[in-house]
């Protein structure tokens, strides 16, 4: 197994947005505003190479909405999704497998492209399964109003329309230690149904990829929890579950979202769970 960094491209969000109840004076600290009040953000995936497996974990947020729609996430960065394969040596026909940990629109917009046409959307892995659970998708294709702006149905309905949509069972007990995939899940509730995220054991260390349970460093307090969640009390339970286990046993945590760290570990102090050590990929694995 080797396993990549991809990144798509840099948003930016409102920061209060991302931390909730934290006032600005303490998160501003580890993730600077802007004059807007906005922080800088990735939409950093997760290529995994297994044998005659190309799996993807995410997508980035894609290219196929409207200017409008950019405009209010910033949009930058010197890459995208086919440049970062490409650097890798691969081609988004390569992907055997896209795996989405959930389904708003910034984790799943690049699953679904305009055709050549384009009179209408098609998949932009023609050669993948794609990989959702069937809690997460009934969640998203009937979505609650909280969530509805970030449950888009052009990104979500031709994965279905296309047939080549599967189901990871998420009730299988044996889920943590190994999927059909080869790599592990664990699901949390508290951002949204069942998000989930890979788990998995490379080169001696255990990584998980840590999506939206934990988006940043700046995350790793408990309370620091997104607006953006639907069960904010419920993702401090499981930060903290998740959080102990990573500092008992000394995981690298793979950020989705943070703009400067790609990986991280964390440890206990006498303030709780904290940031241990922060790594570029390329530092760890030679």
């Amino acid at each position: 197994m080797r396993i990549y960094p991809i990144e798509t491209g840099n948003i930016k969000l409102d920061g209060g947005a991302m931390f909730g109840v934290v006032p600005k004076s303490i998160w501003q600290r580890t993730n600077p505003a802007d004059a807007n009040n906005m922080i800088d953000l990735t939409m950093r995936c997760l290529l995994i190479e297994d044998g005659k497996r190309l799996i993807l974990v995410d997508t980035g947020i894609g290219n196929k909405q409207s200017d409008t729609f950019f405009g209010y996430f910033y949009l930058s960065g010197d890459f995208s999704l086919d440049s970062s394969l490409a650097k890798l040596g691969f081609h988004r026909d390569d992907i055997t497998d896209v795996f989405l940990t959930h389904l708003h629109f910034d984790h799943c917009g690049g699953c679904i492209q305009w055709n050549s046409e384009r009179t209408g959307y098609e998949p932009a892995f023609k050669n993948a399964s794609y990989w959702s659970n069937q809690n997460h998708w009934d969640w998203a294709t009937k979505p609650n109003p909280r969530e509805k702006a970030s449950f888009l149905s052009e990104n979500i309905l031709p994965i279905q329309e296309s047939g080549q949509l599967q189901f990871v069972d998420v009730a299988k007990p044996a889920l943590q230690s190994g999927s059909e995939l080869g790599f592990g899940i664990i699901t949390v509730d508290g951002h949204t149904e069942k998000q989930m995220l890979p788990k998995l054991n490379y080169k001696g260390k255990t990584i998980v990829f840590a999506a939206d349970l934990l988006p940043t460093v700046g995350h790793i307090p408990l309370p620091y929890v997104m607006s953006y969640d639907t069960r904010p009390l419920l993702t401090m339970e499981e930060k903290a579950t998740f959080l102990q286990e990573a500092a008992a046993n000394d995981y690298l945590l793979f950020l989705e979202h943070d703009a400067q760290n790609e990986l991280c570990t964390v440890g206990e102090t006498d303030k709780g769970i904290r940031l241990q050590n922060t790594y570029k990929f390329n530092e760890v694995f030679h």
